[in-house]
């Protein structure tokens, strides 16, 4: 399949075009602002669908709403008409609207223009349209400063630097740029469109916060590095903001230091703290340093050994009944506490210990529900 992006070097065409290239059978042609409208002929040779993401959104003269949005869209609609009509083939256009368009100024003004050169090209059979009228995108690459609030926020607040909420509760409608090209993909594949009350093309999820929100969970993943508690970063919303943050770090801190708690004994180091799933650590032991010789009413622990042998023991507090057994970095296993049995590990091999803890809960210092006994 050949395939014509238009505004490709922006946002969501970067994001399309690295989609489109881990698929070998795509073959991706590339309109951007050194191009111009008098060559959409001939760019659209053998070209099979045309996603129209090019647009005006802030210019410095406010005549370039017309001609970066309306009249780009009729010379794109007029081009691929001709095309579609010289060779006798279906030709569809996916265009990317604003929810905007519905505002009386400059830039809604031009985006509905664009939008009705669209709906009168659509009613040609071998030019179907598909409109997008997108809330605010979100993602990996979107310029502070100008595509939305969230990549302002993550790039100022990746940085250390201020940010400004003027009203907290004002409400925010986003969708992700992943799920925006995931759907503009399968457009493209064939699927039915998904219509929304609006009568427009829609891409879901769509998730609704507000700016102090926004603003609240992007400095905790900030500040996660220094507490280790993460935020519930693996589905939904979250996930997605969590994933455009991290996008807008700056290289020199992709890398951050953690305490390390050394004795003895070996080092101790806590690596990730959850809300309500428990905590990750590691720790390391010397050659016949027995680690534990505790137990716990209620809190679960599963080590895996990384390196090294260990040899973990277990003694019932009721009926004295005891249990142990060997592990090795060599033949992962997890072995788990239970409750209202004391337990330790010893390293009983020749080199260090490397062994890799996750508990079923943070620790708490007040109430560690962690006692001394000995086996």
């Amino acid at each position: 399949m050949k395939v014509l992006i238009t505004g490709a070097n922006g946002f969501i065409g970067k994001n399309l075009q690295l989609f489109l290239r881990e698929r070998r059978d795509t073959e991706v042609v590339c309109y951007h602002r050194g191009n111009e409208p008098r060559q959409l002929v001939n760019m659209l040779g053998g070209v099979d669908f045309v996603f129209h993401l090019a647009g005006v959104n802030r210019p410095q003269d406010p005549a370039e709403f017309t001609t970066g949005n309306a009249d780009l869209t009729k010379a794109l609609c007029a081009a691929v008409t001709a095309v579609a009509k010289a060779e006798n083939r279906k030709i569809p256009i996916l265009h990317t609207s604003s929810t905007q368009a519905v505002q009386d100024n400059p830039y809604g003004l031009s985006k509905r223009e664009a939008e009705a050169a669209l709906a009168s090209t659509g009613r040609h059979p071998l030019v179907p349209v598909h409109v997008f009228r997108l809330p605010n995108v979100f993602g990996k690459w979107g310029r502070p400063h100008y595509n939305s609030a969230v990549a302002t926020f993550c790039h100022n607040i990746a940085r250390g630097l201020p940010i400004e909420v003027h009203n907290p509760q004002a409400p925010l409608s986003l969708v992700y740029v992943d799920d925006v090209v995931n759907r503009f993909v399968q457009i493209m594949d064939g699927a039915e469109p998904m219509i929304g009350p609006d009568g427009f093309s829609c891409v879901q999820p769509q998730y609704t916060t507000s700016v102090g929100e926004l603003a609240q969970l992007l400095q905790a993943f900030r500040a996660s590095r220094e507490t280790l508690l993460t935020e519930r970063v693996g589905t939904g919303l979250i996930r997605a903001l969590y994933a455009t943050y991290v996008s807008y770090l700056p290289v020199e801190a992709f890398a951050y230091g953690i305490s390390s708690h050394v004795d003895r004994r070996g080092v101790f180091v806590e690596m990730l703290k959850t809300p309500d799933c428990g905590q990750f650590s590691f720790f390391t032991a010397h050659p016949g340093v027995t680690r534990g010789g505790h137990y716990h009413h209620s809190k679960t622990e599963k080590f895996l050994v990384i390196k090294g042998q260990a040899l973990f023991r277990f003694r019932h507090m009721q009926t004295g009944q005891t249990h142990q057994l060997v592990t090795t970095g060599q033949e992962p296993q997890v072995v788990e506490t239970v409750p209202g049995w004391t337990h330790d590990i010893t390293n009983t091999g020749p080199d260090e210990l490397v062994v890799m803890l996750w508990a079923n809960e943070i620790f708490d210092r007040v109430r560690p529900d962690t006692y001394d006994c000995p086996i």
